[in-house]
């Protein structure tokens, strides 16, 4: 008997030293392989980048800081494997910065928000009331296009899209089907510093007029329906890029919206993650990761309030990141274990 006892209790360290390598290394499918992430030029997607990004490292992977790029720039960059990833893919919306051939050789993955990149064009409720303005078709009469010309040039100026953008595509092509040219100056410059000033002539009374996106802060500074209000383009005049998805140019149910249902000219976007296809088929961990990972709309809108309101460098959105897996642990732990088990 003591014989049997000593064997079961010999076998159960083998059988338990046997199993502690192997888990040690579906804990880390990763270790030692370098990753290259991109990210987006916009500081709004900058939390979900962070999210993955600490992802990856928990599953052994050295992941090195991300290359800010322009659109196009990371779409040519990602298809040659110059860079792995990036999680600021908005579709159909980026499918007219994609480079011939793109899908050959990179992919899209999961859903970081589905349905959740909403774009358009608001304008102060006060003006939007005192004006009767319902779309922009409006800014062709004296009176609105005196009332927002910031520069004395005669046209209403447009806090709009910096080069490279999207957005910057979409509406140049806005102001040339709707004959906006001589009407609409769309000012180019840094968003973020375009919006700040946005938000200090609205504080001062001023009437303003811009173009935002969500997930963003803007939205939670100037409210629509309290502050600002979403107007309308004049008809729905797709571009090319767009036409798969004419029917996502419209919607109804907007918070703050002229009308419902609302004419945006802009495509609801799904925000997904771009990767190149030869680093995802090597690492199945990290594609089963891109594929189960999510983000409500409301955090990341939160999120970017905080670092509209200083909390923006690398350290605080570490800090973000930290606190959210904190508030969410289950679900985080869970899309691990689902990446491991794929490495297997």
């Amino acid at each position: 008997m003591k014989r049997l006892v000593r064997l079961l209790l010999l076998t159960a360290v083998c059988l338990s030293l046997a199993v502690i390598p192997v888990s040690a290394d579906d804990m880390k499918p990763g270790k030692g392989i370098k990753v290259e992430p991109a990210r987006a030029t916009w500081n709004t997607g900058f939390f979900q980048e962070a999210l993955v990004r600490k992802a990856l490292t928990e599953l052994g992977y050295k992941v090195k800081a991300p290359k800010d790029l322009q659109n196009p720039i990371f779409y040519k960059s990602v298809a040659l494997g110059d860079v792995d990833y990036w999680t600021n893919g908005w579709f159909p919306n980026h499918d007219s910065q994609l480079p011939k051939g793109f899908y050959d050789d990179a992919g899209v993955y999961g859903y970081v928000v589905k349905a959740g990149g909403l774009q358009g064009y608001l304008v102060s409720k006060d003006a939007v009331e005192k004006f009767g303005i319902k779309s922009l078709d409006d800014f062709k009469r004296p009176e609105v296009m005196e009332a927002f010309d910031k520069n004395g040039d005669g046209k209403a100026d447009l806090t709009a899209c910096p080069p490279g953008w999207g957005c910057e595509n979409v509406i140049a092509h806005h102001m040339k089907v709707y004959g906006l040219d001589d009407y609409i100056n769309p000012v180019k410059a840094s968003y973020e510093a375009g919006m700040a000033s946005a938000l200090g002539d609205f504080k001062g009374g001023k009437p303003i007029f811009f173009y935002t996106w969500a997930p963003n802060w803007t939205i939670f500074k100037l409210k629509p329906g309290k502050d600002v209000m979403w107007i309308n383009v004049p008809e729905i005049m797709p571009k090319d890029s767009q036409k798969s998805a004419v029917d996502r140019m419209t919607v109804s149910g907007v918070e703050g919206a002229v009308s419902d249902p609302i004419k945006l000219g802009f495509v609801v976007s799904d925000i997904r993650i771009v990767a190149n296809k030869k680093f995802v088929e090597k690492n199945p961990a990290v594609k089963k990761f891109f594929e189960v990972f999510t983000l409500p709309l409301a955090d990341i809108n939160a999120q970017n309030a905080r670092m509209n309101a200083g909390e923006k460098s690398e350290k605080d959105i570490q800090k973000h990141v930290d606190e959210w897996i904190a508030r969410n642990t289950d679900k985080w732990n869970g899309w691990l274990t689902e990446a491991r088990n794929a490495a297997k």
